[in-house]
């Protein structure tokens, strides 16, 4: 097929629930492509030479490779290649910000002068991994002879699964520590539902099993046990840390205590790992809102605004203080939201929360905002406009303005070196921390950053630990 052929081909858009439909439940949004779909898309791929793709990919998958194979209709061939380097492609698949990754360097795209019409990377990678998990045709991983070496792994979100497999096919006896009852970390206790069914998650939980990675969960490194115990009392050869940035920040306004405010995180936990829509059957409360103000413009926004449709609200005002433009969420996941109809209030910001007097939240006090020079982080300032408060009816608050690092296990471990944002400091090549034997990566490294990141991070310190293992 030339280069005009493949340009020929339209781009295959992804079948979805109806809008109106899926406001309403927890099933997945997207529905997935066909196998025709998944060729035709695939084919749109020009095999450049240079594979620019590759670049925007933190784990460097043979994009052009795996494409070539998908067009062909070898999906099983395709995910063989993805799996070379990543661990988690149904996932990626689904909650990766390909556009800012590998399709913002697709050449597709960019001779079409559209990422929205670049080649969609993302959605063939998983419907190959949807394929083989349903037809029960993965991949098999090849594990070398023990070594003798034990691991510990100290989370159980995308960095520390990539770890601990990366660990156990070395050939050492792994063991994770999870502080939930459930493994996973943040893909299960911050990812909807409706964004990345549970079901996948557990599936690659339990390809660590196969690879004899121990698990114990309900388990806080940090408080039932320290990380200098693990390694002096438990003879772990080396540990691994993934704890993440499970840390909510607030805006320091008043309000923030009256009840009704929450933060993102414990809104999303209660409903997505503690499943508090299950009306009657779920083991924790849920606060049911009637109106309710999601304070951010990120992905974590998104997930809170859309999920407080599905628990019933009537109404769900999104309130970000610069314009949609300097969102950091993903386009889809913006576009998903105004469709479910949330409503958006940009250049916006809450300036106090106000309570009855019961101590419940009544309605929010807004001021509105224009666009000033860039800042440091290269989109305009927000700046006040005085005078212009107003308010919003409303029963329920979650702040969504981003996380800091868990803070427990530098605050235990003695001699663990952190930054001025509580960021456990590492050695780039290695994920070395300043403890010898310890590493780390993910978010609390990174801060609150991509899976395929964490992924990156978690695959970096595994070739560390097995430097380590091997220097000692």
């Amino acid at each position: 097929m030339t280069p005009k052929e493949r340009m020929a081909i339209p781009p295959q858009e992804m079948p979805q629930q109806e809008p109106a439909v899926r406001a309403h439940n927890m099933k997945e949004v997207a529905l997935g492509y066909t196998r025709e779909q998944a060729m035709k898309e695939a084919s749109r791929c020009l095999n450049c030479p240079t594979k620019p793709c590759m670049q925007g990919c933190p784990v460097a998958i043979n994009i052009p490779g795996f494409l070539a194979k998908a067009s062909e209709g070898d999906f099983a061939g395709a995910l063989s290649i993805i799996k070379e380097t990543s661990l988690l492609p149904a996932v990626c698949g689904r909650v990766c910000p390909q556009e800012k990754q590998c399709q913002k360097f697709c050449t597709m795209g960019k001779i079409l002068k559209d990422i929205n019409k670049a080649v969609a990377i993302g959605r063939v990678e998983r419907f190959c991994a949807d394929l083989a998990r349903e037809t029960g045709a993965e991949p098999a991983v090849e594990r070398a002879p023990r070594s003798g070496r034990k691991i510990a792994v100290i989370g159980s979100g995308p960095a520390s699964i990539t770890c601990a497999a990366d660990c156990a096919k070395a050939g050492h006896d792994v063991t994770m520590f999870e502080a939930f009852h459930k493994c996973g970390g943040v893909l299960v206790f911050g990812i909807p539902e409706f964004r990345l069914p549970k079901t996948i998650v557990q599936h690659e939980v339990d390809n660590l099993k196969k690879l004899g990675v121990r698990i114990e969960t309900n388990y806080c490194v940090g408080r039932t046990r320290k990380v200098s115990e693990l390694v002096k009392e438990d003879g772990f050869d080396a540990v691994f840390v993934g704890t993440g940035a499970g840390l909510p920040k607030f805006m320091n306004i008043d309000g923030e205590n009256l009840s009704g405010v929450f933060s993102a995180n414990e809104y999303l936990t209660r409903a997505n790992l503690m499943k508090a829509y299950w009306e009657g059957k779920a083991d924790t409360p849920f606060w049911h809102g009637r109106k309710v103000a999601v304070l951010g413009g990120g992905n974590v926004a998104m997930d809170a605004s859309r999920m407080a449709l599905r628990l019933g609200a009537e109404k769900v005002y999104l309130i970000y203080r610069r314009s949609e433009v300097e969102m950091p969420a993903r386009i889809e996941e913006i576009h998903h939201a105004k469709e479910e109809g949330v409503e958006f209030r940009t250049l916006q910001n809450a300036k106090r929360i106000l309570g009855d007097d019961t101590g419940k939240v009544c309605a929010i006090e807004c001021l509105k905002y224009e666009l000033g020079e860039p800042d440091a982080s290269g989109r305009r300032s927000p700046v006040e406009i005085p005078g212009s408060e107003f308010t919003l009816d409303v029963d329920t608050v979650v702040v969504a303005v981003g996380n800091a690092s868990n803070p427990l296990i530098p605050a235990t471990t003695d001699g663990l070196e952190v930054n001025k944002r509580g960021n456990i400091v590492v050695d780039p090549e290695t994920n070395m921390s300043s403890i010898p034997g310890v590493f780390a990566g993910g978010d609390i490294v990174l801060g609150a950053a991509t899976v395929i990141l964490a992924m990156g991070e978690g695959r970096r310190a595994a070739k560390g630990i097995n430097e380590y293992l091997r220097s000692k």
